[in-house]
């Protein structure tokens, strides 16, 4: 296993190698003028170039993609041209907010969409298996931000049962002492009370409407994993044995259930902690969604190019965690 991994981890250079050039291509082809967005509309043609060779944008693309492999090589992706901040500082201070919003998100879908699932799959074609396809069908056509203003305006503008989005905590309370970022965390640990309520206060309606909308497309990957396992052989063969029928379900067949479901969880998380830019922008969520968009914007070429091997890093550390996993659930599985 430990071979596997750390050949896996070697595989990963190549990987961003590849990112990186198809992502510096990509920038520099898409509509947009950094320049523009750092020196005024009056400034001077001298002024711009001058901007231009301090940020060596001056030179061949082939000269820059050179001297930014070789900063990557030392740990530099390079500075923002919006935030004027090293792009690695930026997708520190950013990367907590997504963590938190996203986690708590999956934990929610996780914890309705799989017991749904296996319960629709038990209980087919009943009441049960109807409703969790009502589920489904609403969260994957109901579009994120649809869900993300109206929660607001219900919850927020009628009924006053939740702050308004203005980001991770009301301005009139500090944030709780920096620990793991994640101010739920940080509240809980410094025991400041005030700052736990405002944060989970702000979290509700993010966390509510991305946790529907993963909950549905799991809770019917679930069923339909579940109604394999439950006519496959093995099962058959557990039932002629005499074992309870909760025995079947819970160790046998939702065990064998959970690949594909896993797989698909690592593809949803991995997506989610790249940053929902929609939902980020909706609530004023300080991620790295809402830093990645206005780094589009902006033409802003080393953010950008930061945050996207910052996501395919998450990608394949995700599918080497579920690869290991899958020794866990699957014995017939060998690395």
């Amino acid at each position: 296993m430990a071979i596997y991994i750390g050949r896996r981890l070697l595989l990963l250079i190549p990987v961003l190698l590849g990112v990186t050039f198809i992502t510096f291509t990509l920038t520099r082809i898409i509509p947009g003028n950094p320049i523009d967005q750092m020196v005024s509309p009056m400034a001077s043609q001298e002024v711009r170039q001058q901007v231009a060779a301090a940020n060596g944008l001056n030179k061949p693309m082939p000269v820059q993609y050179v001297r930014y492999i070789r900063n990557l090589l030392h740990g530099n992706l390079g500075d923002s041209f919006f935030t004027s901040q090293p792009v690695l500082t930026d997708l520190t201070q950013k990367f907590p907010a997504t963590l938190e919003l996203t986690s708590y998100a999956m934990l929610v879908a996780l914890a309705l969409a799989i017991p749904l699932g296996v319960a629709a799959a038990v209980w087919r074609d009943t009441v049960i298996d109807h409703a969790s396809r009502i589920i489904a069908v609403a969260g994957v056509a109901v579009p994120i931000f649809w869900g993300g203003l109206l929660l607001i305006y219900f919850f927020f503008y009628r009924l006053h049962w939740l702050p308004p989005p203005n980001g991770r905590i009301s301005p009139l309370i500090q944030p709780p002492h920096h620990i793991t970022g994640l101010y739920t965390v940080d509240s809980l640990l410094t025991g400041n009370w005030s700052a736990l309520r405002s944060s989970v206060e702000a979290l509700i309606m993010p966390t509510a409407v991305l946790a529907f909308a993963v909950m549905a497309s799991l809770a019917r990957m679930t069923r339909a994993s579940m109604i394999e396992a439950l006519d496959a052989d093995y099962t058959r063969a557990a039932r002629s044995l005499g074992l309870s029928e909760r025995s079947v379900v819970l160790r046998h067949a939702l065990r064998n259930a959970m690949l594909p479901v896993l797989t698909y969880i690592a593809i949803v998380y991995g997506y989610l902690l790249g940053g929902s830019v929609l939902i980020e922008n909706i609530f004023a969520w300080p991620g790295l969604g809402r830093y990645v968009f206005n780094a589009i914007t902006s033409s802003d070429y080393p953010a950008v190019q930061g945050f996207i091997l910052y996501a395919t890093s998450v990608y394949v550390l995700l599918f080497l965690v579920v690869d290991v996993l899958y020794v866990f659930f699957d014995p017939r599985v060998r690395y």
